[in-house]
């Protein structure tokens, strides 16, 4: 098997996120791809059963979420910005919920404001046909299983603290500014379908 970097430079030029920081980004970004990749040549290689398996096994757990998550977050974005009136069928669902689309959003956000390094996701459970909002720590730990995401947002230090500094709420400002909301929704009708 092997990963091939996608191209986001679509991206290039986006309001809040200077191009320096995107391509700092997707240099991390291609490091994910690229160690996935040797890892995976590694397992093949390496005697199951052994100290040395296990430890690749579980490094490419973090590679490869961090290479996924990496493309789920480039991908929710757009530097046109496209408005949530293009979701139509998650923001029914996210008001369902929590009781509006401005009140998921608060909630959105305060997660994002939380101590800590990791990722936000508003995630699609089909088993309960529900989305919420949860916390992703690292990229292989605090994955909520059989749940789609929908919407990603990166919140370790190397997505905003060149630009803004501490001031993640500023950040999470530009992010949302810059969400592609259609394919939000794509991905919510592909799961909820």
């Amino acid at each position: 098997m092997t990963y091939k970097e996608k191209d986001f430079s679509h991206i290039i030029g986006m309001s809040g996120f200077s191009d320096d920081l995107l391509h700092m980004h997707f240099t991390l970004y291609a490091g994910y791809v690229a160690n996935a990749n040797a890892l995976a040549q590694q397992i093949l290689h390496t005697e199951k059963g052994t100290a040395a398996f296990a430890e690749l096994k579980r490094r490419f757990g973090w590679e490869w979420n961090g290479m996924r998550l990496h493309e789920l977050y480039f991908g929710n974005l757009s530097k046109d910005g496209v408005k949530s009136e293009n979701a139509p069928l998650l923001t029914e669902s996210v008001a369902r919920v929590y009781g509006s689309f401005e009140k998921w959003e608060d909630d959105f956000r305060a997660v994002g404001l939380m101590r800590g390094i990791g990722w936000v996701v508003l995630a699609y459970d089909k088993e309960a046909d529900t989305v919420f909002n949860a916390w992703i720590n690292e990229h292989d730990m605090g994955h909520l299983a059989g749940a789609e995401p929908l919407l990603v947002m990166d919140v370790f230090e190397h997505a905003f603290i060149t630009e803004y500094g501490l001031k993640r709420a500023d950040y999470i400002d530009a992010f949302i500014g810059n969400i592609n909301w259609s394919v939000v929704e794509e991905r919510f009708r592909n799961a909820y379908l």
